[in-house]
């Protein structure tokens, strides 16, 4: 059997939803609507929307995570949210930190306002360096880079440039697969 590389189980760029980094996030939410509605390849969606710069190229990803913080201004306050998960933290932390920061008073008031007035640039995550794989990667090392860097994804390069996204959720179907196909006893 070959070996797999990374470019047999991603998703092409022209499939996975994009939008400028200076649309709203009224705008992202309908590109990744719509990129949901044209992409065939299985039975799990898109989660993401990647996030272009002034000259084409990806600068960031949009996750369903940062449309649900940046609707909310008070988690700016908050500082970094990554240490705080990592170490633990228990139901009076939170509570805590709702009632300090004053975090979803008005959840959902005037969201369609917020949605238009909110940029994708102010709210996007900019991939670090871990995030990134050739598309001549083995799959192998794909998934250590997965692994290691507790991802959901990585942006696939070839020629330099970004042509793919390489989904945890596309690995695991396959991984699923291959073990159904064993032929036991």
């Amino acid at each position: 059997m070959k070996k797999l590389k990374v470019k047999d189980l991603m998703v092409p760029l022209d499939e996975y939803a994009t939008v400028s980094e200076d649309a709203n996030l009224y705008e992202a939410i309908q590109a990744l609507e719509e990129a949901q509605k044209r992409f065939k390849k299985d039975h799990y969606k898109h989660r993401a929307v990647l996030v272009f710069g002034k000259k084409g190229n990806i600068v960031g990803k949009l996750s369903q995570l940062d449309v649900i913080v940046g609707l909310e201004s008070g988690y700016k306050n908050v500082g970094e949210l990554k240490g705080v998960t990592r170490s633990g933290f228990t139901s009076e932390l939170i509570r805590s930190m709702i009632e300090k920061y004053r975090l979803w008073d008005k959840p959902l008031d005037d969201i369609c306002r917020k949605a238009t007035r909110i940029k994708v640039k102010n709210i996007m995550y900019t991939p670090t360096v871990g995030e990134y794989v050739e598309e001549e990667a083995s799959l192998d090392q794909a998934i250590h880079q997965l692994m290691i860097g507790r991802h959901q994804s990585l942006l696939v390069t070839g020629n330099e440039k970004i042509v793919g996204v390489l989904r945890l959720t596309d690995i695991f179907t396959h991984i699923c697969d291959r073990i159904k196909a064993c032929q036991l006893g």
